[in-house]
């Protein structure tokens, strides 16, 4: 037992009554855990510190005979000191051998006594639980085709190197775990994890949502009001894409299968269309422009009311 077991009260520490049952205690302590996590909050020192109190008092409550010591020592209340100047808690019963719960009316015979004294003088305080490593960061910058096509990064963690395996078509921002390559735990407990967050180059052409690739091609006055056939660029070459006529500045196509590779799907190309307006015309070109001005019926305001 320990003495901060009188302490500290574990069921406030988790935000629970004392009758939670354990479907509730786990619930708080995924939440609390998941609120205070030291990859949430970097370089906090309270978050930590909390952090680790959240885990010490699941260590207890989640373990059902430490609950049920930790319950019955909180009501009885009290410690005797143990060999080495460590705390033990010591009931009745233990001391005399259990001779009054025999119900002999009395306590039991000298050997009981003499082995309640040794057990009492002769135990260790209780060995402290295993607890696991803190999980380990780090960062890695990679090329927008490397995102795409996944690569292997060697990274240094504390003086070791560690080969991680990025895969293809990881986001921005994605990150990638390696189990057991964390800090080491104490008292016998499994080290923790290394969570490599990525950084993804930009690419000048295309740009990304996801596994959907995305891409803005202009056209022609001429080719969105009469439709037209254009070539479109992909990863691995050309796509011919039809724009039909009278497609309007914005509108964005499709073409399926040639976005973002993984290992479970591939996303699509998104083509959005952009209409040019030339800024320099010939005078032909202004005539004919001035000719289909004023041929023009229709007023593309008129919703708007003014």
């Amino acid at each position: 037992m320990r003495k901060e077991w009188l302490e500290t009260d574990y069921y406030a520490t988790l935000g629970v009554p004392k009758t939670a049952s354990d479907k509730d205690l786990k619930k708080a302590y995924r939440k609390l855990a998941q609120k205070y996590h030291p990859d949430k909050n970097p370089d906090d020192a309270a978050a930590e510190l909390k952090f680790k109190e959240i885990n010490e008092a699941y260590d207890v409550l989640g373990d059902p005979e430490q609950r049920k010591e930790y319950d019955h020592v909180r009501e009885m209340g009290y410690f005797v000191g143990g060999p080495g100047g460590g705390q033990q808690y010591v009931r009745v019963e233990d001391l005399f051998g259990g001779g009054a719960r025999r119900g002999g009316g009395g306590f039991g015979g000298i050997e009981d006594l003499l082995g309640g004294f040794g057990d009492l003088f002769g135990r260790t305080a209780a060995q402290p639980r295993p607890q696991p490593g803190r999980d380990v960061t780090a960062e890695v910058s990679l090329s927008f085709h490397e995102a795409i096509s996944g690569t292997t990064r060697t990274i240094t963690v504390d003086g070791s190197t560690v080969k991680v395996k990025i895969p293809a078509g990881i986001d921005d921002g994605g990150r990638v775990r390696v189990r057991g390559r964390g800090e080491s735990g104490s008292n016998g407990g499994p080290p923790g994890d290394l969570f490599v967050k990525v950084h993804a180059g930009s690419h000048p052409v295309f740009g990304r949502s996801g596994r959907n690739l995305l891409i803005t091609v202009p056209v022609t006055f001429a080719e969105a009001a009469l439709g037209a056939e254009i070539n479109v660029p992909t990863l691995d070459g050309k796509v011919r894409l039809r724009v039909p006529a009278g497609t309007q500045s914005g509108k964005t196509f499709r073409v399926t299968g040639k976005g973002v590779a993984s290992t479970k799907t591939t996303g699509d190309l998104l083509v959005t269309i952009e209409v040019v307006v030339p800024k320099d015309l010939t005078d032909d070109q202004r005539s004919l422009l001035e000719q289909f001005r004023d041929s023009t019926v229709d007023d593309p305001r008129a919703h708007l009311g003014v």
